[in-house]
C-alpha cells in the first residue's frame, strides 16, 4: 500500500475529481456530509473550513493505491476499514470526511478526502505527514498481508511526477554505472 497525498486543489475540485462517475467512484465511508452531489458536499466542507479561516489549505486529499495482487482479497470494506485506521494514525479524526474507491486503473485504490478543520474549528496537523504516511503505510501492509513490492524495479516510471521522477531516474542512472565499476 502507498499513500500519495495531494495539496493544492479546493474542496469543489477535489469533490468533483473523486467522485467523477467517469472514473466509476463508489463512496465507502463518509462522516459528517450529506452525500448527495458535488455542490452539497462543497458547501457542508467550505462551511466547516469557515471555522477557522486563518488556515490557508483547509482541503485534505489522499489517494491510498495497492498492489494489483491484492486486488481479489480487497472489497470495499476491507478497503474502508483499512483507510479508516490509516486516517486514525494519521490523526485525521474528529472531522468531515468521505472515501470513494475508483475503478479506473489496473490496480485498486481509494480516495480520502478530508476537511482539516475539525468539528471543533480545531486545525489537524500535516507536520511530517508524507513521513508519518510512508511508516503508517508499511506497517498497515504488513498488518493486513498485502502484497510488499520488493525492491524499485517494477515501479511504472511514465506514471510518476516531481520529484518522484527525477528520484528513479537517478536510482535507474546510478544502478546502470555501478554496474560498470
Amino acid at each position: 500500500m502507498i499513500a500519495k497525498i495531494v495539496k493544492g486543489s479546493g474542496f469543489r475540485e477535489v469533490t468533483g475529481y473523486i467522485i467523477d462517475s467517469k472514473k466509476n467512484a463508489r463512496i465507502i465511508a463518509h462522516a459528517g456530509l450529506f452525500i448527495e452531489d458535488v455542490d452539497t458536499i462543497t458547501k457542508a466542507f467550505e462551511a466547516q473550513a469557515g471555522m477557522n479561516p486563518k488556515v490557508s489549505r483547509p482541503v485534505g486529499h489522499i489517494a491510498l493505491g495497492f498492489s494489483k495482487e491484492d486486488e481479489n482479497r480487497l472489497t470495499s470494506r476491507i478497503m474502508a476499514e483499512i483507510a479508516l485506521e490509516y486516517m486514525e494514525r494519521m490523526g485525521i479524526r474528529n472531522t468531515q470526511f468521505f472515501i470513494a474507491r475508483h475503478f479506473d486503473k489496473e490496480h485498486p485504490h481509494i480516495h480520502i478526502a478530508y476537511n482539516r478543520i475539525d468539528n471543533d474549528g480545531r486545525t489537524i496537523s500535516d507536520k511530517n505527514e508524507r513521513l508519518r504516511s510512508a511508516r503508517i503505510c508499511k506497517e498497515l501492509t504488513l498488518k493486513y498481508g498485502l502484497h510488499m513490492a520488493k525492491g524499485k524495479d517494477h515501479v511504472k516510471t511514465e506514471r510518476l511526477r516531481e520529484p518522484d521522477k527525477t528520484k528513479y531516474e537517478l536510482y535507474n542512472l546510478l544502478k546502470t554505472e555501478v554496474r560498470k565499476a
